[in-house]
């Protein structure tokens, strides 16, 4: 199967222009600004948001510079809202290394995060493009909605399934769908074609959260580059808690309830935890879950007639479901 490497390689060039610009505007006159931001810059990520962005502008015959410019922005938007989570989640590593709030402190790193959400629509508003101005403004509003869900949700027994669908729709999946919709948009292919790419990137996106609560649930640290099991100590009721919780009776409601408690495994064990939600069939639910997303965002590409680019969106769910971080 191919890896995301292989995907994205129809738009590497683009994705190159995107990397340097998005250097180039984390520059400042203020020298701790490009300090944090060379460092934010240096840890890499898969940046898959903007080879999403770009791929569907392919897909529907766009070949311009704006899809450059649109496509650093959303990358913009994806790294402030990491770097306010990690805030948030008083989170010490963020791929492999120390997170920029460990590094520089909460009260700095937190001007780090409203820079970069401010960078990112001063760029946006450079296009004159208020419809496309609009779809940015409106998944910034609903990222950060989903955020202050979540936490309002922390530790919470009850949150059910939907309460939790809802918040990683809006905290990741609305992104994707995001810059699936902004290059049908640049590329003018009209409604039911730009509602399908929205739909696939919805899809896809929530596919993608499901995957990452699984490996949270299940990865080691040296691979995921974080730390594991970090979303329940955190307060967090992910699918994989929530499934072990409506199958697994007293005996998972007392495990999650000390983890909770103690903010880690000091009274019961990771092994112990898992070991229960394979007794339940939990992890197979999830990962059935995450397949059905999957395929429902793959049979959203039958209104684009076959092209590379296409067949990249076709089978980017079975990377997605594949990865290990």
């Amino acid at each position: 199967m191919a890896g995301l490497k292989e995907i994205v390689q129809l738009v590497e060039d683009d994705l190159a222009r995107v990397e340097g610009l998005f250097a180039d505007q984390l520059r400042s006159d203020v020298p701790l600004v490009g300090e944090m931001g060379r460092y934010i810059l240096e840890g890499g990520g898969k940046r898959i948001r903007p080879a999403l962005l770009l791929l569907a502008c392919r897909a529907c015959g766009y070949r311009g510079d704006r899809a450059i410019l649109l496509a650093s922005v959303v990358e913009f938007i994806h790294t402030a809202t990491l770097v306010h989570d990690d805030i948030i989640d008083e989170a010490t590593v963020r791929r492999g290394r120390r997170s920029a709030n460990s590094r520089w402190g909460n009260d700095i790193t937190v001007l780090l995060g409203d820079f970069l959400y401010t960078k990112s629509m001063s760029l946006a508003l450079s296009q004159d493009n208020l419809p496309i101005l609009r779809v940015l403004s409106d998944v910034t509003l609903r990222m950060i909605e989903g955020q202050l869900l979540e936490i309002e949700g922390n530790g919470d027994l009850d949150i059910g399934e939907e309460d939790h669908l809802d918040i990683i729709r809006r905290k990741t999946a609305d992104l994707f769908s995001a810059c699936l919709r902004i290059g049908a948009m640049l590329a003018g292919v009209g409604e039911r074609k730009e509602e399908a790419l929205a739909r696939y990137g919805l899809n896809l996106g929530i596919c993608f959260q499901m995957v990452d609560d699984l490996l949270d649930f299940t990865a080691e640290e040296k691979v995921l580059g974080k730390p594991v099991a970090s979303d329940l100590r955190e307060g967090k009721l992910t699918l994989p808690v929530i499934y072990l919780l409506r199958r697994g009776g007293s005996q998972a409601s007392d495990v999650v309830q000390a983890v909770l408690a103690d903010r880690g495994f000091s009274r019961v064990s990771r092994e112990q935890m898992l070991a229960l939600a394979r007794e339940h069939g939990v992890l197979e639910e999830c990962r059935a879950l995450a397949e059905r997303y999957a395929e429902l965002a793959r049979q959203e590409l039958s209104a684009f007639e076959p092209s590379p680019y296409t067949e990249a969106l076709e089978i980017l769910p079975d990377f997605i479901l594949a990865r290990d971080h």
